[in-house]
């Protein structure tokens, strides 16, 4: 075995998914012995569609998403629309999907692709040295030459290695629970419209309820006055009259956990030959849903990556280039996830409200918007090439259709390209016409531009993929 992937969470799964496709062998260990059908992380970013349909991921999971307006995202629930149509994306809305439904669909691929996913496997112990990794799950020891812990904001695997995870603690404690309603007020929502719509705050609570088909809704709430929350259905009840009134009534809780603010970020992403992904790697305020997104950019980042130095051509810094793209950019989600904590605090002050308002009309402002638009989608991340439109010899196609290999890709606009020898195992050069007005591109594996025709292409093509062979 190359490589064991730890916790099968949106993370793992496309991870694995992204190992099998660059030929490492795989297998997936999962605590849970059966998925949670719960609704949450149910928000697919721009950013994330685009790179789950260069992998052919995304119709299986569109299939799956729940109806919702064509509205923009948000920032800090702000009554503005985040504007993503300056982007150029052919995604520029968040799809609603439950996140149970998106595993689904993720496992399907993985299975297909031959990957083991091992449920009811919970991790006991973790062992590393020179030569590989072994880790005892579900009493089954499992030996590879690297392992990923995907295992969440409570990662068992950063606790059996004492990997520090320093950071904030929570301010709150909240709920979100499914929830089937026998009867609704006409304060309840219809339809999932944009975040500033649907958050309401009374008689000391603050709730979010959304339609997620027939009589089912996804309820979240916590307290702001001096009475507490409480998941039982008696402490539901108690927060949908407050907020939505005596006519709207609980039918039955069909599940319930709790989350709360904390803000905390692993220092390095690998230790050894054991590395962290998603929400084992950092933790962040849920506002603008960038948690479930941050971990599958996480996972298509460092997947080609760990093929690649299994496979043996990757250069030597190549794996140590995913904490240093990573880190950074989840730094940036919990620095502007706690912003967002502050500004949407239910309990604001006047300065607070100020602030609030000074911002939302500088959201109407298109270049402010298309900032935060950009920050909050995931498009503004160097390197990116939007999903263009283009003819090859076979036909018409789009970019994210010559991606779905998982290879590196150079596409040639002039016809007179040649792919320098020794790199067709793991390079395609494709010949292109396209309307816009486009030069030659290298592109790594995760749709990033790593070389645009300035300098040499043999330098670009060694230094990303390692040397000829």
């Amino acid at each position: 075995m190359d490589v064991i992937v730890i916790g099968a969470g949106p993370t793992g799964l496309v991870l694995a998914h992204e190992l099998a496709l660059g030929g490492a062998r795989t297998v997936v260990v999962e605590r849970l012995a059966e998925r949670i059908r719960q609704v949450k992380g149910g928000t697919i970013q721009p950013r994330t569609a685009e790179l789950l349909d260069a992998r052919g991921l995304l119709d299986a999971i569109e299939a799956r998403a729940l109806e919702r307006p064509s509205v923009g995202g948000h920032f800090a629930a702000l009554p503005v629309p985040l504007d993503c149509s300056g982007w150029n994306t052919r995604h520029p809305y968040p799809i609603a999907v439950p996140q149970w439904a998106i595993e689904d669909a993720l496992a399907e691929a993985v299975v297909a692709r031959g990957v083991e996913v091992a449920r009811d496997h919970p991790v006991t112990a973790v062992e590393q040295d020179d030569t590989g990794v072994t880790v005892t799950a579900g009493g089954t020891e499992f030996r590879a030459a690297y392992a990923v812990a995907c295992d969440g904001a409570h990662s068992t695997v950063r606790h059996l290695l004492d990997v520090p995870f320093p950071g904030r603690p929570g301010s709150y404690r909240a709920v979100l629970t499914d929830v089937r309603l026998t009867a609704v007020s006409d304060q309840v929502p219809t339809t999932a419209g944009h975040m500033s719509t649907l958050t309401k705050h009374a008689g000391g609570f603050f709730g979010m309820l959304v339609p997620v088909g027939g009589d089912e809704y996804r309820f979240t709430y916590g307290a702001t006055g001096s009475e507490p929350a409480s998941d039982t259905p008696e402490g539901v009840q108690r927060a949908l009259t407050a907020v939505y009134g005596e006519g709207t009534v609980l039918g039955e809780v069909l599940t319930s956990s709790w989350f709360g603010d904390a803000t905390r970020q692993v220092e390095h992403y690998r230790h050894g030959r054991v590395l962290f992904a998603g929400d084992a790697a950092h933790i962040h305020p849920p506002w603008g849903a960038q948690g479930l997104n941050l971990g599958v950019q996480d996972a298509v980042n460092l997947g080609w990556r760990l093929a690649a130095t299994i496979a043996g051509w990757a250069p030597g810094d190549l794996l140590d280039g995913y904490e240093t793209e990573r880190h950074p950019k989840a730094a940036h989600v919990l620095r502007h996830t706690s912003a967002q904590r502050l500004l949407a605090n239910p309990n604001t002050d006047e300065d607070v409200a100020a602030l609030r308002e000074v911002l939302t009309d500088l959201l109407r402002v298109p270049e402010a918007n298309h900032h935060l638009a950009g920050m909050m989608s995931g498009l503004d991340v160097d390197g990116r090439v939007p999903d263009l439109d283009l003819v090859t010899a076979d036909g018409p196609t789009r970019l994210a259709e010559l991606l779905r290999t998982g290879r590196g890709l150079l596409l040639d606009p002039t016809g007179a390209l040649d792919l320098p020898d020794g790199w067709a195992d793991r390079v395609d050069l494709v010949r292109v016409k396209c309307a816009e007005d486009i030069g030659p591109l290298l592109l790594r594996p995760d749709a990033v531009v790593c070389w645009s025709g300035d300098g040499s292409l043999t330098d670009a093509l060694a230094g990303t993929f390692g040397q000829a062979s």
